[in-house]
């Protein structure tokens, strides 16, 4: 990694203590929907980079030791407010920043992380969520050397999720905030929803657009020459 590194920032106020100076790793973030191809791009990415001699570890939503369990359980139900879904995503988060995204960093580590705070964010402001407040809940967020959004468009989405798993997920569906009493009319207007969101956060965050809608190696072909810049790797 290149001796001329940029110190890392906070969006908002720092975590306390940590000094942004010591973490000389690289954060990059895979966003997109269930069924976008996130999975296959990390899984191979990882691979790729290891196989490079870079050390990786991994974050995504629901795997903080301290609140996953819980917060997946609560959702089984499907009963969870809007609020009380928020701050559960939000405390699983800020566990993992705090004990295993910064550590890994100051550790010199690639961190990929299979979502970060913009799928948060996103979900609470079509949900209605005031977007003044979910910037502020998620301030304590690191900002990322890299993000890439897979976008891909609804009718894909809703055909990857029914090979995949044979159903629709209530949450990913948008059934909680009454689109439709039909899951399959209610996916697709949701994931309409989410993606206008996302081009709307990506005019303020800037983060670049991948176009998934494509085969899974042009796919990869385009984030690891996008990345060989991010990590300032030797172009073959």
């Amino acid at each position: 990694m290149s001796a001329a590194r940029k110190s890392k920032t906070f969006f908002g106020t720092p975590l306390p203590g940590c000094d942004t100076s010591r973490l000389q790793g690289k954060l990059i973030v895979i966003e997109g929907a269930d069924g976008s191809g996130r999975s296959t791009q990390i899984e191979m990415l990882n691979a790729w980079l290891e196989n490079l001699g870079y050390a990786t570890v991994n974050v995504g939503l629901k795997r903080s030791t301290l609140v996953a369990e819980e917060l997946d359980a609560a959702q089984q139900g499907n009963i969870l407010s809007h609020t009380t879904r928020s701050l559960f995503y939000a405390t699983d988060f800020a566990d993992q920043l705090e004990n295993q995204i910064i550590p890994a960093l100051r550790a010199g580590f690639i961190v990929v992380a299979d979502r970060y705070i913009y799928t948060l964010m996103v979900r609470d402001i079509v949900r209605g969520a005031d977007r003044e407040w979910v910037k502020s809940l998620y301030s304590i967020a690191l900002v990322p050397d890299a993000v890439f959004y897979l976008r891909v468009n609804p009718q894909q989405l809703v055909e990857r999720n029914f090979k995949k798993n044979a159903t629709l997920n209530y949450w990913e569906s948008g059934m909680d905030i009454g689109l439709s009493r039909d899951m399959f009319e209610s996916f697709m207007k949701y994931q309409r929803l989410i993606s206008a969101e996302y081009r709307r956060m990506q005019e303020v965050y800037g983060f670049e657009v991948i176009n998934g809608n494509r085969t899974t190696r042009a796919i990869a072909n385009e984030l690891r020459a996008k990345i060989q810049a991010v990590i300032d790797m030797p172009t073959p």
